[in-house]
């Protein structure tokens, strides 16, 4: 285990592996130096890279099982060059990081937060909190309709706005607009709700032109990564008014947020808690040990990713 992790998963792991805390030793390098070479498996999270440098010195690393749907700090490329399999916890937090999305928007749109901070300031016996702009008759458009975006254009489905998105290509099972440029995606709705997975091919995805196409009374909404978005174009965009407002559970360098963003009163952050429940974490938990028994008993990875794909044979148990 390179970083700490939820608490049920070292002890779940420790119980049915010999398990090694990289985040417990005093001499990273000496620790990996003297375990490394025995290592077979390992379990991260979203604060640990795994990487090539990392992988040599693992050379009998066979699995990398991760704490989530996204895994952009593990080169998950270079593990399948090396055959080395990546699994990571899709579906199991899918509603959870739905349900944060559509109530950050909420939350973006109708000023809640601010609201809350006014009438807990004493303001509201003044005068009534400003009026503020509205979900009604907006059209919102979602970068990436995967699991997570699907789901997230269900819910919207039920508030009755116009649903498009924008992907590497169009999906034939869905009514929602498909828009072939990330460009016309912005400049065809008032909210941009952000849920493509991180990682060098969405770098900074969401840039100048994208906001500037989003327009004066568009709205951002991040659940995916910070990467894919441009955070200090995003911030001048705020700053100059190019845009609306901004929703964000995610940022470029978590846990730190610049102090020019968290000035801003237009904005509602989070401290990415997209799926940040007992329950869903406790699942995801529990996905990353399956993940582990599940390929050292040798059936084989239980949510391996494409980079990895598993289509057998069986290993043998160990």
């Amino acid at each position: 285990m390179l970083k700490p992790m939820l608490a049920s998963v070292p002890d779940a792991l420790a119980s049915g592996f010999t398990l090694h805390r990289l985040d417990a030793a005093p001499d990273r390098d000496a620790f990996l130096a003297e375990v490394g070479p025995r290592i077979r498996g390992l379990a991260v999270n979203a604060q640990a890279v795994v990487d090539g440098a990392l992988m040599d010195r693992l050379p009998r690393l066979e699995i990398v099982a991760n704490f989530g749907v996204g895994y952009d700090t593990i080169d998950a490329g270079e593990a399948g060059r090396r055959g080395i399999v990546v699994t990571n916890t899709p579906d199991v937090l899918t509603d959870e990081v739905a349900d944060l999305a559509i109530g950050l928007l909420l939350a973006t749109v109708r000023r809640i937060p601010q609201a809350d901070r006014y009438l807990r300031a004493g303001h509201w016996p003044q005068k009534p909190f400003p009026l503020t702009a509205s979900l009604r008759g907006r059209r919102v458009g979602i970068l990436g309709l995967g699991r997570i975006g699907r789901a997230i254009a269900r819910r919207l489905e039920g508030f009755g706005v116009a649903i498009a998105y924008h992907g590497r290509r169009p999906q034939a099972d869905v009514a929602y607009q498909y828009h072939p440029t990330l460009i016309g995606l912005a400049e065809a709705v008032h909210v941009l709700i952000v849920v493509a997975p991180g990682g060098p091919g969405t770098d900074g995805l969401v840039g100048v032109e994208v906001l500037a196409a989003l327009g004066p009374e568009g709205i951002l909404v991040n659940v995916a990564r910070g990467s894919v978005v441009d955070e200090a174009a995003l911030i001048a965009a705020l700053e100059a008014g190019t845009i609306h407002g901004a929703g964000l559970d995610v940022f470029a360098a978590e846990p730190h947020v610049p102090e020019r963003l968290s000035a801003l009163d237009h904005v509602v952050l989070l401290p990415h808690v997209g799926s940040g429940t007992h329950d869903t974490r406790a699942a995801m938990g529990r996905l990353v040990v399956d993940n582990l028994t599940a390929w050292f008993s040798g059936r084989g990875p239980l949510t391996p990713v494409a980079e990895t794909p598993w289509a057998g044979p069986v290993r043998a148990g160990a």
